[in-house]
């Protein structure tokens, strides 16, 4: 007998984020510190059965840059790409801290009232793991190419793989400029929040785009700094891949970026997948992550 529910949407997001979050903890191969902050670390994951030098994969994760989704959630993938004879790098960075209740000073849970972000150490955090990364993983992952890395992220981490690519072309004076482009072979960005504007029309993730600059108040002043969208072209290789029936990051968002892209006179590469959600893309049991790995492969290789 059919599924009654497997064609409305919610009961199908439902599924597939429950299968997302169902695989294991893997743990890593080995983890190194960029920094003093606990959250300052890369997990790395060695090529499985594969000794020969291969192609690095950047990883960052999502979840609305909040506090209460960490790395973790992501191990998973990571195993499926280092399975895939892929060096990995997982990165965890600063996210938003809970926000405290009016009349105290005392921070609750961000499950209560959750803040995205946190202005500048989210960023900053980025920059000093993509600037760490090829000293690291040579003692970390002897087998992994520093010359072939490949930056990947879901979601909120899909923004800021997109970010971390275009910070060559960020404004003047920005701490986080580059001199010249960051040698990537590519970015591949799993349903990114990668249009700041659209994304804050669409109220994506309740409210975390305008939490993630600080309020509304320093939206305009920072997105310069912050929206991939605003720093384009970047003469970096780009590919997105999105679910059509996202119902976490719409599909809307990802489009006015290659719109945003096109009127820039860059190309981006936009593979929209049907009858697909936020999170079978990071799932490895997910015919959507094997497309992800492929996607990858086309840059990497």
């Amino acid at each position: 007998m059919p599924d009654p529910g497997a064609h409305d949407p919610v009961v199908r997001d439902a599924a597939e984020t429950e299968s997302a979050f169902s695989h294991p903890v893997v743990p890593p191969d080995a983890t190194a510190a960029y920094g003093d902050h606990p959250d300052q670390v890369i997990d790395f994951y060695a090529p499985r059965g594969n000794q020969e030098r291969v192609p690095l994969v950047v990883v960052l994760h999502g979840g609305a840059w909040r506090a209460r989704y960490d790395r973790t959630h992501l191990t998973p993938f990571a195993d499926f790409l280092a399975r895939r004879g892929f060096a990995v790098a997982n990165v965890e960075y600063r996210r938003g801290p809970a926000i405290p209740h009016q009349g105290t000073d005392t921070p609750q849970p961000d499950t209560d009232r959750p803040a995205a972000g946190r202005w500048p150490e989210t960023f900053d955090d980025v920059a000093a793991a993509m600037d760490a990364l090829p000293a690291l993983v040579t003692a970390a992952v002897p087998q992994a190419d520093a010359r072939r890395i490949v930056v990947t992220g879901h979601s909120a981490g899909g923004h800021l793989a997109l970010w971390a690519s275009a910070r060559h072309v960020l404004p003047e004076g920005s701490p986080w400029r580059l001199p010249h482009p960051p040698p990537l072979r590519g970015v591949v960005a799993l349903a990114p929040i990668a249009d700041l504007v659209r994304a804050a029309e669409l109220d994506v993730c309740g409210g975390a785009i305008v939490q993630l600059l600080g309020g509304e108040t320093h939206f305009e002043e920072r997105r310069p700094s912050a929206d991939p969208a605003y720093l384009l072209p970047t003469g970096i290789a780009t590919a997105v891949v999105q679910g059509r029936t996202d119902l976490t990051v719409p599909y809307e968002v990802a489009e006015a970026y290659v719109d945003a892209a096109a009127k820039a006179g860059e190309t981006v590469g936009l593979t929209l997948l049907p009858d697909v959600g936020h999170f079978p893309l990071i799932d490895p049991s997910a015919d959507a992550c094997a497309v992800v790995a492929e996607e990858i492969a086309q840059l990497a290789w």
